[in-house]
């Protein structure tokens, strides 16, 4: 019988097979992919600010010689070459990554310059590669300076075809200056724009006084310096924690600006006037990395949700420059509650969180502090410039052996010719006779006779002393920390008077201001305000008339059939409206809510859970400070703030506990300065108390107003003593009468009471 894979006891082993546990062989292959997400990725490098694919990108478009200077080529050719030599990945991530460097939306200071369609902050795409075209930008070359001098190592390319260096030499602070972004294998990084002018400012700073303090630096590097602008509001205290730890974030508010003025100053309020008195909001920066198609889209569904009332619509008006639109609901709405709201509800505030977490010059990520990453970026740039030094001092010490060669042609023109001419091995023989080296005497016999004329000797030993001279130079600066740091300092400065704050490039963009954190606005600063006027009938249909109707013409309202006016009242569409009813509960409506006068208005019941056999009491505007008197049929009453019985839910609040069979009967707004309270019974007997001797509560039965052999408490309110007593007369003739003389009926809380004066209404009611 043949051996089978499938036979234990006769299987034989695969080559190269070994047999390890399957978690460690799980946790050793996802440590290697982890690893190579995160050094080959994801996480920049702190010495060049880039990734892999965008110095591969860099770096094949700086082989094609795609320099400022030279005409464009087609993107697709870049992309072609990258993947084809440098970095073998899907074309259209290696595409999309070009494209960012290209967007002068994404990144502060470009990398590459793009002709044609490379998407835009509205959040459009790009068009496909191959109808665009892309050269460097000068940022990119800076950025690669000094790649021909020797500065960093090179490393064979996957397919051991080519080379690539390993690190970006150039001066340009490129990772603070352009930040960063990525989503490593448990870690990610990212870093926001900055000023490149400050940046260098403070390694300036560093180069002087390596322990300079944080705060030193944050002289300088005042904060993000985002490519869309806005304004940064946090404080400086957070700025610099952030800075600190390396972890944090910013908060991005968009600015509402209507354009700058004469001297570069922003119009930081954003009203832009019309006529009649209107006026519209402008915004001409929007927060880093929001797209703005996206967030009008975001503005335009708040107004169709209703959830912004007092904004009316949103525009895009947009050119090269932004320009949002927005316009409000009327000239009489708040603009800082109109910015306050969209900072809440949109991302017209939004917060870039701090991770500033690289690579460090041996390829291990750490989450750095400011200080530390300047730091180190300087130790790289030292050992750039002291191996340039090295290169050169090189290059230069293979001329020198090239022109003492020269000189020694020149001072033996004839015999060198003559044994060119004569011997057939010139060469041994030159090195012989005239103890040349083999490169000495190689260029001699390479040369061509034209060259001869140029072997003058004084000009061999003028180059030949210049050389001498700047090698001797170069040294000093090898050996010389002081030298380094002096010649890096020069170096930073004449970078940074490319870049700096005068330039059109360089100029700050980001403002720092800082702002209170969003507050949450109250409900009633989301409505405009009108006057209305809220009509409750006898049987529960309730509506809102616009404007202030006066009493006179109350009785002009219309009604359905055998239905009549039970409440009316003057508010205004910010008010809540308390309605009280007979069973001690108290509902709360919104003016805003209530349907318009032009119908019947909609039963109120359809609202709020009001009890079937409840009947409403009152129908009063809430007010802050506001106080009711409550008193119930059985003479019990107490004082309630407003605030306290205003209940946002269906089901209402409980707040007049009642005896059997007892109901509220009294709600009244207490007047301020009222001192005293009549009640009066169905008995037809008045007691006058002051208004001290009733309790305020929140919930509760309340203390005994006035007490009755039968019957109950007909009616109560509170007036000023010294004032006197009023009420209606009777009749259509809508006069007042006031009773001065209150002394017979003061009496302390819950008497009896006696008869009122002559003339008290029939109905035991005050008004």
């Amino acid at each position: 019988m043949a051996n089978t894979t499938d036979d234990p006891d006769h299987s034989e082993p695969v080559p190269g097979q070994i047999d390890t546990p399957f978690d460690s062989a799980l946790s050793e292959r996802y440590l290697v992919y982890a690893l190579s997400t995160i050094t080959a990725r994801s996480l920049p490098d702190l010495r060049d600010g880039l990734k892999p694919v965008h110095r591969r990108l860099l770096w094949a478009m700086r082989a094609m010689r795609l320099d400022p200077s030279q005409g464009y080529k087609k993107s697709a050719r870049v992309v072609g070459d990258v993947i084809g030599k440098f970095h073998p990945h899907g074309d259209t991530a290696v595409y999309d990554a070009m494209v960012r460097l290209a967007q002068d939306f994404s990144l502060r200071y470009p990398l590459v310059d793009g002709q044609g369609n490379f998407g835009n902050i509205d959040g459009d795409n790009a068009a496909a590669y191959r109808y665009t075209e892309t050269r460097l930008t000068r940022v990119a070359i800076d950025l690669m300076q000094g790649l021909d001098e020797g500065t960093v190592d090179f490393r064979p390319t996957y397919n051991g075809e080519d080379e690539e260096p390993e690190i970006m030499p150039g001066l340009f602070p490129n990772l603070l200056a352009n930040g960063a972004s990525g989503i490593a294998v448990g870690m990610a990084t990212n870093i926001p724009p900055h000023n490149a002018a400050e940046v260098i400012d403070a390694a300036l700073l560093l180069i002087d006084n390596p322990k300079a303090e944080l705060s030193q630096l944050l002289e300088h590097v005042k904060g993000p310096d985002f490519p869309t602008g806005g304004i940064v509001v946090d404080s400086p205290e957070a700025i610099a924690q952030a800075y600190e730890t390396g972890r944090g974030g910013f908060r991005v508010r968009a600015r509402f600006s209507t354009g700058k003025d004469a001297n570069g100053a922003w119009e930081e309020s954003g009203i832009e006037k019309l006529a009649g008195g209107t006026w519209q909001l402008v915004i001409s920066e929007i927060p880093y990395g929001v797209a703005k198609g996206k967030l009008i889209e975001a503005i335009a569904q708040l107004i169709a949700d209703k959830k912004l009332p007092i904004l009316e619509d949103v525009r895009d008006e947009s050119a090269e420059d932004i320009r949002i639109v927005l316009v409000p609901k009327s000239r009489n709405i708040d603009p800082d509650v109109l910015k306050e709201s969209l900072f809440r509800l949109t991302e017209l505030e939004s917060r870039f969180a701090l991770n500033l977490n690289v690579l460090d010059a041996t390829r291990t990520p750490k989450v750095m502090g400011l200080h530390q990453l300047l730091t180190e970026w300087l130790q790289h740039q030292i050992i750039v410039l002291v191996r340039r030094a090295e290169h050169r001092i090189g290059k230069i010490d293979d001329r020198l052996e090239l022109v003492g060669g020269y000189l020694i042609a020149f001072l033996n023109l004839d015999r060198v010719i003559e044994i060119i001419r004569t011997e057939d091995e010139p060469k041994a023989v030159m090195i012989a006779e005239f103890e040349l080296t083999d490169r000495q005497a190689e260029a001699i016999l390479n040369m061509r006779l034209r060259s001869l004329r140029k072997l003058e000797e004084m000009e061999l030993k003028r180059e030949q002393s210049g050389l001498i001279a700047e090698r001797e130079e170069l040294v000093k600066l090898v050996e010389s920390p002081a030298r380094q740091r002096t010649r890096l300092k020069r170096d930073l400065a004449a970078l940074r008077a490319v870049y700096g704050p005068d330039t059109a490039l360089g100029a700050r963009r980001t403002t720092l201001a800082e702002a209170a954190p969003a507050r949450d606005i109250p409900l009633d600063a989301m409505i405009e305000k009108e006057p209305v006027t809220v009509i409750l009938s006898k049987r529960g249909w309730i509506r809102a008339q616009r404007g202030h109707v006066a009493p006179e013409q109350w009785g002009e309202f219309k009604f359905k059939e055998g239905d009549e006016l039970a409440f009316a009242a003057h508010a205004q569409t910010t008010d809540k409206l308390l309605i009280a009813a007979s069973d001690g509960r108290f509902f709360t409506v919104g003016a805003d809510k209530l349907p318009g006068g032009r119908g019947f208005g909609e039963p109120l019941r359809l609202m709020v859970d009001i009890d079937p056999e409840a009947r409403i009491v009152a129908l009063i505007p809430a007010s802050a400070e506001g106080r009711l008197l409550l008193a119930s049929t059985s003479g019990h009453g107490f004082i309630v703030q407003m605030g306290e019985v205003i209940a946002e839910t269906r089901k209402g609040r409980g707040v007049v506990n009642l005896k059997p069979k007892a109901q509220l009967a009294v709600v009244r707004p207490i007047a301020p300065g009222d001192d005293s309270v009549a009640a009066v019974g169905e008995n037809r007997k008045l007691v006058v108390f002051p208004i001290h001797e009733v309790p305020v509560m929140a919930r509760g039965q309340g203390v005994m107003l006035q007490r009755y052999r039968d019957g109950g408490l007909s009616d109560a309110t509170s007036f000023v003593f010294a004032e006197g007593l009023s009420w209606a007369m009777g009749g259509d003739s809508g006069r007042i009468r006031t009773e001065t003389d209150l002394i017979p009926w003061r009496v302390a809380r819950g008497a009896a009471g006696r008869m009122p004066p002559t003339g008290f209404p029939r109905n035991n009611r005050f008004n």
